[in-house]
């Protein structure tokens, strides 16, 4: 019996010197060619996903009950006194089965959900009634209450297939779960995530209220520092040539040297009654409160050095704020353009369009203006911002410098804080 010799395979010499066959490379080739073990094809994301979907069942039935008694225990007793702040309370208790399905659905589906900004009820200021009606009218609340009065249904359905699945269709329930879960993904997505828009206003009204207080404080700040350098200073040098003056009266010392510390006390009480003057309009001018917007830019205009054009096309006063913000905005351009322009003139269009108030401030200077550029442009911008406003700076290098600003339109007589 002759043996057989492999064919393939690489020759080598043993210790003797008698060429042998390796038949390693033979048998790996071998190997390649047969198919690879059994093994159970589920991995640890398709377990997580199924988990999930027999998970829906429990989740759904307690949110579908939770939702039924908040909604029929609170309409039904809203002719009560307890109606609506039992309605309150099961919003906020939704928001907390929100709050849950997010996390389940961040454990076991991979979905990462923002959690939505919590409600300032805690706020002291706000009073009973206005904390309710920011409960009842919470679109997280409701938003979560709705999706879990469609789960049940979709909780059922996906929970019998899951568990049939299993013992049924298990080579396809990787396939299975998967396109489940993905409705689920897209109902947490869609129904429990926080609204864009909402998060975005919430970001912004708080960016604004920082705004507002630090501008203030500015303002209380500067108005100190005014009075005491200015107003007060001269107000306490009068009081001194006042006391010299009565003492040497006293001594019978009635002669030039008096009148003249008179004198120079008189004109310390003019300077300190124009200090004060300007330092009252900084704050808020007369002339704004009694004849409005025209008249206080036209006069703001008549103090430029630069020859400026006034046109006002409003017929009815804004708010005390919104016509307050407006002054002094153009008091501040009109204040760059005597300083920084270098203008032969400029102009000041304010008008109304629908809710918005409208002002453009332009010159002929050499332009260059920027938001950034140190002269105010970025508090202005800050304050407009603040109140929902706009500020637009269009000032090419060698000008003109065309500034827009846009404001808010509210009726004055719905501004309880201003005079009719």
């Amino acid at each position: 019996m002759t043996a057989r010799i492999p064919t393939t395979g690489r020759p080598r010499a043993d210790a003797t010197g008698t060429s042998r066959y390796d038949v390693s490379a033979t048998d790996a080739a071998t190997d390649a060619d047969r198919l690879p073990p059994a093994r159970f094809a589920y991995d640890r994301q398709t377990w997580k996903e199924i988990a999930h979907l027999l998970a829906n069942l429990p989740v759904s039935l307690f949110g579908f009950v939770y939702v039924v008694t908040v909604l029929f225990l609170g309409a039904g007793l809203t002719v009560t006194v307890i109606g609506l702040p039992l309605l309150a309370l099961g919003l906020m208790g939704a928001r907390q089965l929100g709050k849950l399905e997010r996390k389940r659905a961040r454990a076991l589906l991979g979905v990462r959900i923002d959690e939505p900004s919590p409600l300032p009820l805690g706020n002291r200021r706000n009073s009973f009634f206005t904390r309710l009606w920011m409960a009842l009218k919470d679109p997280v609340g409701w938003r979560t209450i709705l999706y879990d009065f469609i789960r049940l249904p979709w909780g059922i359905l996906t929970f019998v297939i899951a568990l049939s699945s299993l013992f049924v269709l298990w080579p396809v329930l990787p396939f299975i779960a998967r396109g489940l879960t993905n409705a689920d993904r897209a109902m947490v997505r869609g129904l429990l995530s926080p609204s864009d828009e909402l998060e975005r206003r919430i970001a912004e009204l708080e960016s604004d209220r920082t705004v507002v207080v630090d501008t203030t404080a500015a303002d209380l700040r500067r108005i100190e520092r005014d009075l005491h350098d200015g107003a007060q200073a001269r107000l306490v040098n009068l009081a001194m040539g006042l006391g010299l003056a009565k003492e040497k009266l006293l001594e019978g010392q009635a002669d030039e040297h008096v009148a003249a510390m008179v004198e120079e006390a008189h004109g310390e009480v003019k300077l300190a009654l124009q200090e004060l003057r300007d330092l009252a309009r900084g704050i808020h001018p007369a002339v704004l409160t009694d004849r409005g917007l025209d008249a206080a830019l036209s006069s703001v205009a008549s103090r430029c050095t630069v020859p400026v054009k006034v046109t006002a096309d409003l017929n009815a006063r804004p708010a005390a704020a919104i016509e307050g913000i407006a002054y002094f905005t153009v008091s501040e351009l009109l204040q760059n353009i005597s300083k920084h322009s270098g203008a032969r003139t400029a102009s000041v269009d304010v008008w109304r369009s629908a809710d918005r108030l409208l002002i453009q401030v332009w010159d002929d200077g050499r332009g260059g203006a920027r938001l950034d550029g140190g002269t105010g442009m970025s508090g202005l911008a800050e304050r407009l911002d603040a109140v929902d406003g706009l500020f637009v700076v269009d000032s090419p290098q060698g000008g003109p410098t065309t500034v827009t600003a846009e404001l808010p339109w509210r009726d004055r007589a719905r501004d309880a804080g201003g005079p009719g």
